[in-house]
């Protein structure tokens, strides 16, 4: 069988049974363009391995990679499409951890300022709308697809609820959001919405009312960040992404805490039901030690240990 008609086979599988399958198909395009139209027996070890590891430093997407194609080829096994699974044992382990930049707040003023007063993405989507996305992202803690996904009718105004529908595993949760994030998608539904509020019409959308794709949002941020000057010197390999308002806000709920005196571990679990984890572990990640949380968990640790235990 072909791979690219293994390919196909899989993908159509994979939407059957309600999965969305978008990076997981670009990542299966891109291995069918690298081997043409060759047939699925043909491929050899060291062909898929080249293309997990591709050029560079090994990073976090060799790990995406190989993930999906272990799907596939477990898929063509159990079909006979294939007899063997050309896919190494292990990879090897990115070469640097990737570390997701945490925004002050004086580059969060920055660039909400420059969102709401410069037009970014060529007309195509109103600096108000790139503004009201950064403050959902950050207000609310959700991933990009999520705020994107999101249309009237989970919505809930009156009772400061967001119901977020394509999450990460395809679940779904019920979001609480402050009366300053609900008082901007009141100011923004009225002014996007004023003529046609359809249930199933996107909350954040294109100037031609479109949904807005995800290389769209991701596009107007790069133009925005280099506008405010919110970048990074400290050698990483990616710049500040629209992902890292999330991990963000999670960062600055704890600091928070901290600061007001509270129990941070029993909290901790709350902040995972938030965020849409599944367990603290996936949450504790979200934790970067930025200096500000490592010196409120010392100033913590430092009381604990003279004694003064909080309630």
């Amino acid at each position: 069988m072909k791979l690219s008609e293994a390919v196909d086979r899989y993908a159509a599988h994979r939407r059957a049974i309600g999965m969305r399958f978008s990076t997981e198909k670009k990542i299966l395009k891109a291995f069918c363009r690298k081997h043409g139209e060759s047939e699925l027996e043909q491929i050899q070890h060291k062909q898929v391995l080249d293309f997990i590891l591709g050029v560079g430093p090994i990073t976090p997407t060799c790990r995406v990679k190989y993930t999906t194609l272990l799907g596939f080829y477990r898929f063509s096994s159990s079909r006979r499409y294939t007899a063997s699974v050309p896919l190494p044992n292990t990879i090897p382990k990115p070469s640097v951890e990737f570390v997701p930049y945490i925004y002050s707040q004086s580059e969060l003023r920055r660039l909400l300022a420059m969102a709401d007063t410069c037009q970014i993405s060529r007309r195509l989507l109103e600096g108000s709308t790139l503004q009201t996305m950064l403050l959902l992202l950050y207000g609310a803690a959700l991933r990009l697809n999520e705020a994107l996904s999101l249309t009237l009718r989970d919505v809930n105004l009156q009772e400061r609820i967001l119901h977020v529908r394509r999450t990460k595993f395809d679940k779904c949760r019920l979001v609480p959001i402050g009366t300053d994030l609900c008082a901007v998608l009141t100011q923004h539904i009225a002014r996007q919405h004023a003529h046609h509020r359809a249930a199933d019409a996107p909350l954040l959308a294109t100037s031609n009312g479109n949904p807005i794709p995800a290389h769209l949002a991701e596009d107007a941020f790069r133009r925005l960040r280099q506008l405010a000057k919110v970048l990074r010197h400290d050698g990483a390999r990616y710049q500040p992404r629209l992902h890292d308002l999330r991990h963000t806000a999670a960062v600055h709920r704890v600091v928070n805490w901290y600061r007001s005196g509270a129990d941070v571990q029993r909290l901790l679990p709350r902040l995972a039901t938030y965020l849409g984890h599944i367990d603290i572990a996936s949450t504790q990640r979200y934790l970067t030690l930025v200096p500000e949380l490592l010196q409120e968990a010392s100033k913590r640790f430092e009381l604990y240990a003279l004694g003064d235990h909080y309630e």
